[in-house]
């Protein structure tokens, strides 16, 4: 008897195109490309994804899901909102920092015409896992009143940064960077 593997094709192809995007840029994947890198047929992405634009989006709200997903793991909403902060932040720094292709791929997608509408289209996604914690009532009163997008690049942004470097972070510099996102982004310390 021979037994098949369910492969979730959608997702291949999404990994696919963070990989090249990560390594190569928006050129450098071509919906061709894409296809052989995540090991399907052209004529496949096209039937989850009609045009490269939708599967960059696609793949930009899944990255960002996976992100806010790994942040909030094990999150206490009941600690204080420094405490949440914190573990969020180190949250998305492991998550990043074990794929960097993932942070480069942001990256790129924030340095490129698409960035407008992803990030629109990400702030509209009902249950977002991180825009939870920012707007929670004990957390949204200490924040600076800058628009999400900006407390996002402040909070979450060098993570990603820094993880899309590659750079080599000493654990014991963890907690000053935490504080120092920490302050960008609220009224009080």
């Amino acid at each position: 008897m021979i037994s098949r593997v369910s492969v979730d094709r959608a997702a291949a192809v999404r990994d696919a195109l963070c990989r090249l995007v990560a390594r190569h840029g928006f050129h450098g994947a071509s919906m061709g490309a894409v296809a052989r890198e995540a090991g399907v047929a052209t004529g496949t992405t096209y039937v989850h994804y009609a045009s490269k634009e939708d599967l960059v989006y696609a793949a930009y709200l899944w990255v960002k899901r996976e992100l806010g997903d790994a942040a909030t793991a094990a999150l206490d909403p009941a600690a204080p909102p420094r405490a949440r902060f914190e573990h969020v932040w180190l949250g998305a720094y492991r998550h990043l920092a074990a794929d960097p292709d993932r942070a480069k791929f942001l990256t790129q997608v924030d340095s490129s015409p698409y960035a407008e509408i992803a990030h629109a289209r990400a702030m509209a996604v009902d249950g977002d896992p991180l825009l939870a914690v920012a707007t929670s009532p004990d957390m949204a009163a200490l924040m600076v009143p800058l628009p999400p997008a900006v407390l996002y690049d402040l909070a979450i942004g060098p993570i990603v940064r820094i993880t899309a470097a590659e750079r080599d972070i000493d654990p014991a510099d963890l907690p000053v960077l935490v504080e120092s996102c920490w302050r960008a982004v609220t009224l009080t310390p």
